[in-house]
């Protein structure tokens, strides 16, 4: 077995082979809700699943698991900064909201994931000391991705990253950002922004 790259200074070949460091860590979370028991609380089958910090680690998750085409009906993958959780009642989360696009397709759902994970681990929004983190539903009436933010009542913020996920994403649809607040009220939330 081979240690250095042919024609590469030692040094050069040692650095080719050092993972490639993300800015932070993020995680990956899992919860079933095709079953819920009787009086459970809502995120009891939240689990949380993988903490990475490398492109590598990245990958080797996402080609193994992290599709949503791969989910039953009632599930969702969420990734989150590492140290967030993927609930209203998580601080960095309790004042936000989030930006929600629809899918009926599964491989488009698929492809929106993956945009938008490289975006987030990728660090391709300006505002993203203020995302949160991601979701992909997958539910029977249809399938939705949500970008979940720190701070609902900054609109220009708000705005400026929802135009920046449909970017990343493709998407030419309106996309609506609801505030968490309200969903928590609410049966039937009405979207405030629009992008």
């Amino acid at each position: 077995m081979a240690t250095e790259i042919e024609g590469a200074p030692p040094a050069a070949a040692a650095a080719a082979k050092q993972p490639h460091k993300l800015e932070r860590k993020w995680t990956f979370w899992f919860d079933n809700q095709s079953k819920p028991k009787q009086g459970a609380a809502w995120g009891t089958s939240l689990r949380k699943a993988y903490t990475f910090d490398t492109v590598e680690d990245f990958w080797c998750l996402y080609d193994q698991i992290f599709k949503p085409s791969k989910l039953l009906a009632n599930a969702d993958f969420h990734l989150f900064k590492a140290g967030i959780e993927p609930k209203w009642e998580d601080p960095e989360c309790a004042n936000g909201g989030k930006w929600t696009v629809t899918s009926s397709r599964k491989a488009t759902l698929d492809t929106m994931w993956l945009e938008t994970l490289m975006a987030l681990i990728g660090e391709q929004f300006d505002e993203a000391d203020e995302i949160c983190g991601v979701v992909a539903s997958v539910r029977q009436r249809g399938d939705k991705l949500a970008l979940w933010t720190k701070t609902a009542s900054n609109e220009a913020v708000q705005t400026g990253i929802g135009r920046k996920w449909k970017e990343i994403m493709d998407v030419t649809d309106k996309i609506t950002y609801s505030f968490h607040d309200d969903s928590r009220r609410e049966k039937s939330v009405r979207g405030r922004y629009t992008a």
